[in-house]
């Protein structure tokens, strides 16, 4: 065969596997090769080829890369607890403080526990047992499930219409990934293991540094976000994705929609009743990644305020932008838009404070094209019952209102904090969640096609990593807009976004991903039930929100 391997045009006999052309290319790399793309399509190392193509190998400092290591070691977790415990399984439930965090079933987690577990892990590792991929027919795979208790699985088996399950294997244990794992345990050297009651903390390095074991942040405001999400999955009896499947196709969409919209109106209206039962608070801020649907909230906020007697002044931070030619650059020489310092935080507090003390203000009006203020603004005046918010990524850091004292201002911090899962090892993660989101709303109101949104969204996250995911404990209150129906609805908008990417486009490994995930839900056709104040209206279209 003539391969073309990282630009370099090669000859390999048939059906050669990945990882042993992989040996001949890992000077490339200076990290650890744990996956390919084959005419970028992600597949693992341990796969043969048996034909002309294009190879692109995947390492440990792409996020990319980096999934599959997280999602092969908790393959050796899943065999670790069952040799140490047989009695009992693991639950992968969601990211947490840069580590997993992982329940225990069938067993009292302590600190004994957990050590005997991550020793084991280490045997595991140092064994350098094979990980073996295999793809069974459905039926196959759904009686070897059964066998094995893993009853999640057998019921999402039998919404998809795939014809082969891709199933994997070490040692004696057998699972499902919807995605690659690694060669062989021997690839996963660098984890941790804590307890975090009732479960544990599954560590892992960083895209950004392979090689380091981050130290574990505990983030206990996240932490009951994700146990309220629970509670709410509770409420509605959705455990995974194949009880939500359950209750569509029985014809209960319509209760599901109500119910989670219930629940959000009754979180806001909450979030709405305490600023105003405390008379101090004066100023809002509300920040959340990309597509948390930040927009729709603050005006459904708002609502709950006038309902109490407030009345809200949105103030937009675009508007208190720096001069073009005082604007910070990156690196790169680029105007830096997203740091803090790209502000007039002078100018920006200097407003606030007069505002709050009842004086006369003349807002600035931020003219983008030319990069500069309007000469002349528009000026507000605040009585007694006007509380100002704020929306805009830096709302959490403290920089931005240095001036204004703490007890003035409340801060919210939204996203949508997926807490359904495909199965007990198979997660959905927030950011694919925001993208799907992203896509289907760049697409509607935008004109962006899905590759473009996909391919912008690296430089997105970088700047949630830098100037929101580090300030969201400083939140006095979280609010997770996921809903639990929301994927079924997303779906028939994505999907046909997402099959237009041609396989030569560097987009195409994640659409086929996201379109992996999309396979699992059944649709939820009837929107009537949905209200047109929904957050998920500001991603499909037709929301009554000024969106």
């Amino acid at each position: 065969m003539n391969l073309k391997v990282e630009g370099t045009v090669c000859t390999f006999p048939d059906h050669v596997t990945l990882e042993e052309i992989s040996e001949q290319f890992k000077d490339n790399h200076k990290y650890k090769i744990v996956a390919a793309k084959v005419d970028n399509l992600m597949v693992d190392l341990s796969t043969r080829v048996d034909r002309d193509c294009e190879i692109q190998f995947v390492d440990m400092s792409t996020e990319e890369g980096m999934m599959v290591y997280r999602r092969s070691l908790t393959f050796v977790l899943i065999k670790a607890v069952k040799d140490i415990l047989p009695d009992s399984k693991v639950t992968i439930e969601h990211s947490l403080g840069k580590g997993l965090y992982c329940e225990i079933h069938g067993s009292t987690v302590n600190n004994k526990i957990v050590h005997d577990i991550k020793h084991r892990m280490r045997e595991i590792i140092d064994a350098d047992y094979p990980i073996i991929k295999k793809y069974l027919d459905k039926e196959s795979a759904i009686n070897l499930f059964s066998k094995e208790g893993l009853e999640e699985k057998v019921s999402l088996f039998k919404y998809s219409d795939k014809e082969k399950i891709p199933v994997y294997f070490c040692e004696d244990v057998v699972d499902f990934f919807y995605s690659p794992c690694v060669p062989s345990t021997g690839y996963l050297k660098l984890y941790d293991l804590i307890l975090y009651f009732p479960g544990v903390i599954l560590l892992f390095p960083e895209p950004k540094r392979p090689d380091v074991l981050p130290v574990f942040e505990d983030v206990p405001k996240l932490a009951s976000v994700f146990k309220e999400a629970e509670e709410w999955a509770n409420i509605l009896n959705i455990g995974y994705v194949a009880s939500l499947n359950d209750m569509i196709k029985s014809g209960n969409g319509r209760e599901l929609v109500l119910i989670s919209e219930a629940l959000h109106e009754k979180k806001i209206a909450t979030i709405a009743d305490h600023i105003y039962q405390n008379k101090m608070i004066k100023l809002v801020l509300i920040a959340g990644p990309s597509s948390s649907g930040k927009t729709s909230f603050v005006h459904r906020l708002s609502v709950q305020l006038r309902v109490n007697g407030l009345k809200p002044l949105p103030i937009s931070l675009d508007n208190y932008f720096l001069p073009r030619e005082l604007t910070p650059k990156d690196e790169f020489g680029n105007y830096n838009f997203e740091t803090i310092d790209a502000l007039d935080l002078e100018l920006f507090n200097d407003h606030i404070i007069k505002l709050m003390q009842g004086e006369e203000v003349e807002l600035p009006i931020f003219n983008f094209k030319k990069g500069e203020r309007e000469k002349i603004g528009k000026k507000v005046k605040l009585d007694k019952n006007h509380i100002i918010l704020v929306e805009g990524i830096h709302g959490l850091n403290e920089k931005l209102t240095k001036d204004i004292p703490k007890d003035s201002k409340y801060r919210i911090y939204i996203s949508a904090l997926t807490q359904l899962n495909l199965d007990e090892h198979n997660r959905i993660s927030t950011t694919e969640t925001r993208l799907l989101r992203r896509i289907v709303r760049d697409n509607q109101f935008r004109s962006s096609d899905a590759e473009e949104t996909i391919l912008m969204w690296p430089s997105v996250r970088k700047g949630e990593e830098n100037y929101i995911f580090p300030y969201q404990e400083d939140a006095d209150i979280m609010f997770n807009s996921s809903l639990p129906y929301e994927l079924p609805v997303i779906k028939k908008y994505a999907e046909p976004l997402l099959r237009e990417i041609n396989k030569d486009s560097k987009a195409f490994s994640i659409a086929q991903e996201l379109l992996e995930i999309l396979s699992y839900f059944v649709n939820l056709e009837d929107e009537s039930s949905i209200p047109p104040n929904s957050l998920i209206k500001e991603f499909i279209g037709g929301s009554c929100l000024d969106v």
